[in-house]
């Protein structure tokens, strides 16, 4: 039996596991299980190792970026984000993978494609955050970063920077904070909402809630708003597609 899993902490709801559970009895595989490994430390991952059976693993928070020292091999996005969330096992050997950049930039694409010129807030720093600036640098788009905390950039804004004036000139806004996500649903980043409006696009990586307040509130104003999940199951297809190939 092969085995595929996912590490990070906590894993209240797990996305990938009900997705890969249900693709493989959909799909009539039989011979792989996928499990959740909610590792208090990523020093705990030698200990998963250990498991002659186990090939592949997502990450996720907080260990996007702790994981890196434990790789063998990253493919050339992570070492130009400094960032993973797939890692394939192949005679202990791990390669690590991004698969949130494919996740992200194809589910972003229909929302911006008539747009040239769209400037982005990208709302915190971490590892997912990585992901969507390498996104958004690729697709030609200018940006600023919005922190708690500090600086790492001139050019990154504290949410209490961000005005009516920026919002007016940074029409997409991407939420990579867990801000608003179950069970916490009634929080949001604190944004002054009422600068917004029907030529706002509002990308939010939560999927739990499907509608969090930092979307609900978007929408109110008539932005265009999206959630993560389409990112989740096309960055698991291609988690999936890295776990098989040859």
């Amino acid at each position: 039996m092969r085995r595929y899993g996912l590490i990070g902490y906590p894993l209240t709801h797990s996305f990938s596991q009900r997705y890969f559970t249900e693709k493989f009895e959909r799909e009539g595989i039989r011979d792989c299980a996928y499990l959740n490994f909610p590792i208090e430390n990523i020093d705990e991952l030698p200990g998963l190792l250990g498991d002659d059976a186990l090939c592949g693993l997502n990450v996720t928070i907080p260990y996007k970026q702790a994981v890196l020292p434990y790789l063998h091999h990253k493919s050339e996005v992570v070492n130009a984000i400094g960032a993973c969330n797939c890692i394939r096992i192949e005679k202990g050997a791990l390669t690590g993978y991004n698969t949130d950049v494919a996740g992200f930039e194809r589910s972003l694409f229909p929302l911006v494609m008539e747009h040239d010129h769209l400037r982005a807030l990208i709302l915190g720093r971490g590892g997912a955050a990585k992901a969507v600036e390498y996104v958004i640098n690729r697709m030609g788009f200018s940006y600023r970063v919005v922190t708690r905390g500090p600086k790492k950039d001139i050019t990154d804004l504290y949410y209490e920077e961000v005005d009516e004036s920026v919002m007016s000139l940074y029409k997409l806004i991407i939420n990579t904070t867990p801000l608003g996500m179950y069970p916490h649903v009634d929080e949001c980043p604190p944004l002054p909402y009422e600068a917004m409006g029907p030529d706002h696009i509002l990308f939010d990586l939560i999927y739990n809630p499907a509608r969090t307040l930092f979307l609900k509130k978007g929408e109110e104003r008539g932005a265009v708003v999206e959630n993560g999940h389409k990112m989740l199951v096309l960055q698991a297809e291609e988690s999936w597609r890295i776990w098989q190939e040859p």
